[in-house]
């Protein structure tokens, strides 16, 4: 283990236990492996699944793999069709389901989780729906507190993932937030979740790796 990594187990472990203290549960994995592996076996059988836009989820290949567990799950897509169903009503299944999966543009030392989102179908699965929230964490997402964290979602998370999505806000040409209100402003709803209402509902898993925006 190298120092870089020693300290990332450490900061993690300090970060898991105020977590405890907003009835949030933290885990820490070494790798992206790791924590794709632990990721899935909070699943239950036959259970549903949906999940956030989150290029972390990607990166530790959670979505390839519960995209192709569809058989075993009963797997929400938004990014697939959906015949015979509105999209009001597939929604409405990916916010009842039993897990939802995302990362955390932030989190804060003291464990409280920081998300800015354009729809809002994100933060909203966050806030309340889904029976359990596995929220997958790298390490470069650690922020000192909340103002920090709104700063870095926006000036380090967003421009790269305008450049992405291709939006047409001035984040994606200047590469800083601008404070925009363009009709495609990624950053519309602004959420800071300090405690979960209900013990153990939302799990976070830190990854010693840098991963994501």
């Amino acid at each position: 283990m190298t120092h870089k990594e020693a300290n990332y187990e450490n900061l993690a472990e300090s970060i898991i236990d105020k977590l405890a203290h907003r009835n949030m549960e933290g885990y820490y994995c070494k790798d992206r492996e790791e924590a794709n592996a632990k990721a899935k076996r909070f699943l239950t059988p036959d259970c549903s699944i949906s999940w956030g836009g989150s290029e972390t989820l990607k990166e530790i290949g959670l979505i390839d793999d519960l995209t192709e567990a569809e058989g075993e799950y009963e797997i929400y897509d938004r990014k697939k069709p959906h015949p015979g169903i509105s999209d009001k009503e597939f929604y409405g299944k990916m916010v009842t389901s039993d897990f939802f999966f995302m990362s955390s543009n932030a989190v804060t030392l003291d464990g409280e989780l920081i998300n800015i989102d354009g729809n809002g179908n994100r933060v909203a699965c966050l806030c309340n729906g889904p029976e359990h929230v596995i929220v997958i964490v790298g390490m470069n997402k650690i922020v000192t507190d909340v103002k920090s964290g709104i700063a870095r979602v926006r000036n380090m998370a967003a421009p790269p993932n305008a450049v992405r999505l291709q939006t047409d806000t001035p984040c994606r040409e200047y590469g800083r937030c601008t404070d925009c209100l363009t009709d495609d402003c990624m950053c519309c709803h602004t959420v800071v979740t300090r405690m979960s209402r209900v013990p153990g509902r939302i799990k976070v898993i830190f990854v010693g790796e840098e991963l994501g925006y």
